[in-house]
């Protein structure tokens, strides 16, 4: 295979990019910004060989422990369990939360060969077992393998005495109802709370 068509080929890899993409990107790069394509080619690799996971959470980290579990601010009786280290990057950047993690690096799918040794439930299991974690936070999204992966993870959390709590599924903040899909509005319908509600004071008998 010439080497074009190696770098067309390589550059499919990528999510989303197909032979036509992948086309323009490698001629792009040969054509205005081969010192970039340089750039990209050495931090891939140094990527690939330097990125592992950390032994504690499984997120993407360069040591045996991400800094998140290294460090000793973080409460460690709160534990968010996520899908990917993007769903982790997502919660620290939009919430102010300060528990640590655990990132099963997918969801239960036994059609695609994803069951829970594959995302690392036994591992999870131990650490609820050393009695450190007070609150599982069940952050699994909201599809059908997402659902049946939070149902693992709260008979899990039951096993070893743990509140199980699941982020809250609806209409996002500042939605028209009439804009809402379906599918969103009926489990926001669904999984309705109720309201908290103040006793009127200086109302007549």
């Amino acid at each position: 295979m010439a080497l074009l068509e190696q770098l067309i080929d390589a550059l499919r890899v990528l999510p989303g990019v197909g032979a036509k993409s992948a086309q323009r990107m490698a001629y792009q790069l040969l054509e205005r910004n081969r010192e970039g394509g340089r750039r990209l080619a050495s931090a891939l690799e140094a990527a690939m060989r330097g990125i592992g996971h950390c032994e504690r959470c499984r997120t993407f980290s360069e040591d045996s422990l991400c800094a998140v579990c290294a460090s000793a601010s973080r409460e460690a009786s709160q534990l968010c369990v996520v899908e990917t280290p993007a769903d982790q990057t997502a919660i620290e950047a939009a919430t102010g939360y300060r528990g640590l993690y655990f990132v099963l690096l997918g969801r239960l799918s036994p059609l695609d060969g994803r069951g829970p040794r594959e995302l690392g439930l036994p591992q999870l299991d131990a650490r609820l077992a050393e009695g450190q974690v007070q609150e599982l936070i069940i952050a699994t999204s909201a599809t059908v393998e997402g659902e049946a992966t939070a149902h693992y993870l709260s008979q899990l959390a039951a096993k070893h005495s743990v509140r199980a709590s699941r982020l809250a599924h609806g209409v996002p903040l500042g939605g028209e109802l009439e804009y809402i899909d379906r599918g969103t509005l009926a489990h926001a319908f669904g999984s309705r709370q109720a309201v908290a509600q103040t006793p009127r004071t200086g109302a007549s008998e």
